[in-house]
């Protein structure tokens, strides 16, 4: 009787490794979504740093029993345009936060006096280090904490009016509950 080498077993074992995962990532509840880690836990910490001209804020605030949102965007990302009138919508009824990613002060200044500011505060992130703090990869991304500071969604992408009625509305709703 032939004896099997390792080697001939090892690529059918892995290639169901990946169908098993595939499979496994196929039946989460919304396959289209991007799962974090951060839903469910207390959100990570901000720095206070300026924007010339605008109120700053930190983490200190999460916690402070009133839900709100942190939106991360920059003037130079093109979707985040696109969401802002959304944001300022939003606004009326629900703090938001932002964080001004690896952008130049003066062209987010200018973002804000062209389109408005919907953010309660706002605190840059000029290396990016806290971003990738809250699993930031790509601008818009929004995230919705309630009360007591515990990420409750994590919205990528831009914020539209029809991700403001399946999504972000039913979010609020759920962290104004907890």
């Amino acid at each position: 009787m032939a004896k099997i080498s390792p080697f001939m077993i090892a690529p059918p074992l892995i290639f169901a490794g990946f169908v098993a995962l595939v499979a496994v990532g196929m039946m989460r509840e919304d396959p289209d979504g991007l799962p974090s880690t951060l839903v469910g836990q207390p959100a990570p910490v901000i720095e206070a740093r300026e924007l010339p001209g605008f109120e700053t804020f930190d983490s200190s605030i999460f916690a402070d029993g009133e839900v709100k949102l942190v939106n991360f965007w920059a003037s130079w990302c093109a979707p985040c345009r696109v969401e802002h009138p959304n944001l300022q919508e939003l606004s009326a009824s629900v703090p938001i936060y932002g964080v001004n990613k690896q952008d130049k002060a003066k062209d987010a200044t200018r973002f804000l006096a062209e389109l408005g500011n919907p953010f309660s505060a706002i605190t840059t992130d000029e290396k990016g280090r806290q971003s990738i703090d809250w699993g930031v990869y790509g601008l818009p991304e929004t995230f919705i904490l309630d009360g007591e500071g515990k990420v409750i969604l994590r919205f990528v992408g831009p914020i539209t009016q029809r991700s403001m009625a399946s999504d972000i509305l039913p979010a609020l709703e759920a962290a104004a509950a907890n």
